[in-house]
């Protein structure tokens, strides 16, 4: 409790305002060295082409973000990867997946300086992603083949083209996909994968605020 209190005390956790998430210095992390999207950033989205490759994009937040309850963004698709099962390792191809990724608030202080990668191996870390791909219902939760019980992929569209915009709950969704309260929001990540189905995504994400 007393780490609680000093983290809230010192980096202000207090009630959210409507924040934008700006692009242009959100850092790029490879999961192979020969394979890598291409990722053009602008100060209000980002756009990817994935052809036939893996990688995400990431950046830390504030502390004045990392109570955030809600999220809403835009995001569109004009190539899509064919329906695959994400519950799949090494079959799980996706246009676009937004990862939202919280830890305990004495992990969040422990882990100020840490990478996505070693974030997403904290015991401690619960991600939630929100992915266009797969063939499942609008709201479906899968277990996610690389994280185990610290992540979860919630089906916003299945594959395929258009444009929508979002408004997901994150205090609501985390507690349906990990039976308790979330915790300290401390990071976002945009990733697309076309890897395995060796086919090409063309995407865009903008506009997403946190509250």
């Amino acid at each position: 409790m007393k780490a609680i209190l000093i983290f809230v005390l010192a980096f202000g956790l207090t009630a959210t305002e409507t924040h934008a998430m700006f692009f242009g210095n959100w850092i790029e992390q490879k999961f192979s060295l020969f394979s890598s999207n291409k990722w053009t950033q602008s100060r209000q989205g980002v756009r990817v082409i994935s052809d036939g490759s893996v990688s995400l994009l990431w950046t830390r937040l504030p502390a004045s973000d990392s109570s955030a309850v809600t999220a809403k963004w835009n995001w569109s698709v004009d190539n899509s990867v064919p329906p695959t099962t994400l519950s799949k390792k090494g079959g799980d191809d996706r246009n676009l997946a937004l990862y939202f990724v919280f830890v305990p608030p004495e992990v969040a202080e422990k882990n100020r300086n840490s990478n996505i990668r070693k974030l997403l191996k904290v015991n401690d870390a619960r991600i939630l992603m929100y992915v266009w791909g797969g063939n499942y219902a609008r709201g479906d939760i899968v277990p996610s083949p690389y994280l185990g019980m610290r992540g979860k992929t919630i089906i916003l569209r299945s594959a395929g083209t258009g444009e929508f915009g979002e408004s997901v709950n994150l205090a609501a969704d985390y507690k349906r996909a990990f039976g308790e309260p979330k915790t300290v929001l401390v990071g976002l990540a945009v990733s697309s994968d076309s890897d395995d189905t060796k086919t090409m995504v063309r995407a865009r994400l903008q506009d997403l605020r946190i509250e």
